[in-house]
């Protein structure tokens, strides 16, 4: 049994998603200064749009398990 209200659970979610949007949004920043140098390895986009997928399905967890605490009962 945890002793987290609904509320304690719903603002760590937020927290832990925002913290993603932060890392994802410096990624997609990394692949504009990536691209804006003279020559551009493509290697490294590649791993940063593999970085930017895995912070999505972690979003989506993160999503699934939203839905389930806003069904909680207080």
């Amino acid at each position: 049994m945890s002793t987290l209200t609904k509320s304690d659970k719903l603002q760590l979610i937020d927290s832990r998603m925002r913290n993603l949007e932060y890392k994802k949004y410096g990624l997609e920043l990394d692949i504009i200064v990536e691209n804006a140098k003279s020559e551009p390895v493509a290697e490294s986009i590649t791993v940063i749009n593999e970085s930017i997928a895995e912070i999505d399905d972690q979003i989506t967890a993160l999503n699934s398990e939203l839905a389930v605490v806003n069904a909680l009962t207080e």
